[in-house]
């Protein structure tokens, strides 16, 4: 039986049409995933993100246990803040990508939010991480809480007018910062390109929260939208651009990986010689040139030999389909390549992405 979130009544009643995620019963659209895609990139819309998976993390040796799993520095954190990693194998394998809060004033300290699909798999990790280091650190998955990403230029300001008592907190946030308001948890972060805060809060509250935010004129948008506005943003999705069978180096998230400080992260060495590989295959994007779409796991012909694309869509703000492709060394924007559509080749341009940032198409 799939999972439901706390929102689930509210999807339904507003005419959600609901999908398996993950195990998961999410909504899809709520009429038309174009109109989502285009409310988040010019004023604001919500997303239900329940059931991502929140993991509290306690102990005094919290620390040297992020620093050990994961492949940027949590050392770096001062409260407040936040940081987006991987979690890798040994082999430098992609685990899960994820964010690390270092919670202000609060106890237990820090907090992981993973993804929905591997969040089991995530847990079974750590587990075993801390009894192979002997890591003093308690792991508590949060089954109470509920999430809301509200994203968008106007997306704090609607925020703040749909629930006043977060007015100040929302004004003061930095982009990556995180604060506590009693039993709710504020980030100004997101998955859309867009501005925006992911509020976490508990699930007995979220439907006041939610039709609060509606009533403010925030537009439901479902996971449809979430997935073209992530991908104008170029922003990785697990299971598609990054696996256990890829590194951060080859997956566009090189960015993610600290190796100034002497720290024995799971996956260093790896990672280490990898990067002396002339021919290590990159990430980067595609803007196709004629008419068709662009689709996950379809061929790319380069100069300097095959690739593939690893995700791939009509992007409502640039107007034409684009796609993010593992392709060789060599290969640089502004070239251009040969995709294999199902109705032929097609011509595509090779981009640095991302293709929207803030609302301005790049591309």
């Amino acid at each position: 039986m799939l999972r439901r979130t706390a929102l689930f009544d509210v999807h339904r009643s507003a005419g959600a049409k609901m999908v398996d995620f993950g195990g998961w019963e999410m909504p899809l659209h709520y009429g038309s995933q174009i109109e989502e895609h285009l409310a988040v990139r010019a004023r604001c819309g919500m997303f239900d993100v329940s059931h991502m998976q929140a993991v509290d993390l306690s102990g005094g040796g919290t620390l040297e246990f992020l620093r050990t799993l994961l492949a940027n520095d949590a050392g770096r954190l001062e409260p407040g803040k936040a940081l987006y990693s991987c979690m890798l194998r040994p082999d430098g394998g992609v685990i899960d990508d994820l964010i690390v809060y270092r919670l202000p004033d609060a106890a237990p300290p820090y907090r992981l939010v993973v993804n929905a699909a591997t969040a089991e798999h995530d847990l079974a990790w750590m587990r075993q991480v801390r009894g192979e280091h002997a890591f003093d650190v308690e792991l508590l998955a949060r089954t109470d809480l509920a999430l809301i990403a509200v994203q968008g230029p106007a997306a704090r300001a609607r925020l703040a007018q749909a629930v006043p008592r977060l007015a100040a907190v929302v004004e003061r946030l930095r982009v990556f910062g995180a604060a506590s308001l009693d039993t709710w948890f504020i980030a100004r972060t997101g998955y859309t390109g867009e501005d925006g805060c992911e509020i976490a809060l508990p699930a007995a509250q979220a439907v006041e929260c939610w039709s609060a935010l509606a009533a403010a004129g925030v537009a439901r948008c479902g996971l449809g939208a979430r997935d073209t506005l992530r991908l104008e943003a170029a922003m990785n999705l697990y299971g598609s651009d990054m696996d256990e069978t890829v590194t951060p180096l080859e997956s566009g998230l090189a960015w993610t990986v600290d190796l100034r400080a002497p720290r024995a992260f799971i996956g260093r060495a790896a990672l280490e010689r990898q990067r002396a590989d002339p021919h290590l295959r990159q990430l980067l994007g595609l803007k196709l040139l004629g008419p068709g779409v662009l689709r996950s796991h379809q061929g790319v012909a380069t100069a300097h030999g095959p690739g593939e694309i690893t995700s791939g869509t009509f992007a409502p703000t640039v107007g034409c389909s684009i796609a993010l492709a593992r392709i060789p060394a060599g290969v640089a924007p502004g070239d251009e390549v040969s995709v294999a559509l199902r109705a032929g080749p097609a011509r595509a341009l090779v981009c640095r992405p991302p293709f929207v940032r803030h609302g301005r198409v790049l591309v």
